[in-house]
């Protein structure tokens, strides 16, 4: 790619993404790297020449927050950093980052890029990564990544593509652990040794994903389960949990985590300011990640972090606070659902694009009668408004009020439809970006 083409495309995407903020028309996170690559199908070949190293992050759960915590760490630490912090996460997204993000007269140091687990293998066609994070495999999509098999065979078919990869592993999950470099370098894996919960009410409830060993197909059996399949898993065949270079005891509060490890020899305490085990591994990944980039000093940044893009992240719509929490999938949303205020109004909002999954039959593998605690009618609203309005109904829940339009299911629920108290907001993925545009 010649450099005056490249160049070129750097200002048109400057000038295009102007006149888009200008008009409200998009979200911004995907739409001007579309154009770039159709444009130039090898943009990102050149551009991920401006960064030194680059970190991916991929997984069903977990990956926008994963790179966001080690985003900040790198930032704290006076690191240049690239990183898809609204979690666009396919090659349109990873190019709309670049192409609004680099400078040609400089380098940055690391690019942290979150990655759909279907584009990783097309994403190392056009960059090559020093670090591959994986955080878990659940069901997700079905549509569109078939049984965790296929996933699992898509993560590894990218991997196969970059022999110097360095794996980091979540060792808690029976799935995640297979993964292997073509290269010399060894996984380096990261996990919990002990999960404490302050509040019993709060204990995980996710559903097991997988029930048999990976190598024989038998039993599997576990010595401590923390989070779906994740745990302290064996088989009588010999399989069972790898050692941790990382390891660590979490207690799980209500809205916050107090993970404890051990690294060189030095004693650190982590105040994690996010609800859920969900989150408490999410922050270990990253940890985990920092320590092996040389990166220590990294209380400030743990203890400065703002939740991501959707991911309990809060903010005020119409004077009013909401919390917002993306829900894609049984496990990962039913773990979401443990910290609802059921004192709070309650707007879910599912879509089936594209990037949601067109199949929602996740909705009734996902433990919503939690919400039989709600205290006020549960607002539904999106292309599948209806059909999470029957599912609720199924779940026992019968205060349950259908607005279609997103638009205003958000003005009930912050306006005169609603009392004045606080919002909880459980969207898609479509959902939350229409929700981020409304914000812009």
């Amino acid at each position: 790619m010649k450099r005056i083409k490249f160049y070129l495309l750097l200002i048109l995407a400057r000038f295009l993404s102007l006149i888009i903020k200008i008009h409200g028309k998009s979200s911004g996170t995907s739409l001007i790297g579309m154009i770039t690559l159709k444009i130039e199908p090898n943009f990102l070949k050149e551009a991920s020449k401006y960064t030194k190293q680059c970190v991916t992050v991929t997984g069903t759960n977990g990956k926008t927050t994963t790179s966001g915590i080690l985003s900040h760490i790198l930032k704290s630490g006076k690191y240049s950093v690239l990183n898809n912090a609204k979690g666009a996460n396919m090659l349109s997204g990873i190019a709309n980052t670049y192409v609004l993000g680099i400078s040609p007269l400089k380098k940055y140091d690391y690019a942290v890029l979150e990655s759909d687990e279907a584009y990783l293998s097309k994403l190392y066609d056009s960059v090559q990564s020093n670090y591959l994070v994986v955080t878990n495999l659940f069901r997700d999509q079905l549509d569109r990544y078939g049984e965790l098999s296929t996933t699992a065979k898509k993560i590894q078919n990218a991997i196969d593509k970059n022999r110097d990869l360095q794996l980091i592993l979540n060792a808690d999950d029976p799935l995640v652990v297979n993964f292997r470099s073509l290269g010399d370098k060894k996984p380096i894996f990261y996990g919990f040794n002990k999960v404490e919960y302050h509040n019993k009410n709060i204990e995980s409830n996710a559903p097991m994903e997988i029930l048999s060993c990976p190598w024989c197909g038998g039993e599997l059996k576990y010595e401590s389960r923390f989070y779906a399949q994740q745990g302290h898993y064996y088989c009588s065949c010999g399989y069972r949990r790898p050692h941790c270079k990382y390891s660590a005891d979490v207690v799980i509060y209500n809205d916050y985590s107090i993970i404890k490890m051990s690294h060189n020899n030095v004693e650190y305490t982590f105040k994690i300011q996010l609800l859920g085990l969900y989150n408490a591994y999410n922050a270990l990944a990253a940890i985990a990640t920092a320590f092996e980039l040389g990166v220590t000093d990294i209380q400030k940044a743990i203890d400065t972090y703002q939740s991501a893009f959707g991911r309990s992240e809060i903010r005020e719509i119409n004077g009013r606070k909401a919390i917002i929490q993306l829900i894609k999938n049984p496990t990962g949303a039913s773990e979401v659902l443990k910290t609802v205020d059921f004192n709070s109004n309650i707007l879910i909002i599912i879509n089936d694009n594209y990037a949601d999954g067109r199949d929602v039959s996740w909705l009734w593998d996902t433990n919503f009668e939690i919400l039989q605690g709600a205290n006020k009618t549960i607002i539904t609203s999106g292309t599948r408004a209806y059909d999470m309005a029957v599912r609720l109904k199924y779940a026992g829940i019968d205060n349950v009020k259908v607005i279609q339009n997103i638009d205003e299911a958000l003005r009930f629920v912050s306006g005169n439809g609603a009392d004045r108290s606080n919002i909880t907001i459980l969207p898609t993925y479509t959902a939350l970006l229409h929700i981020n545009k409304k914000g812009d």
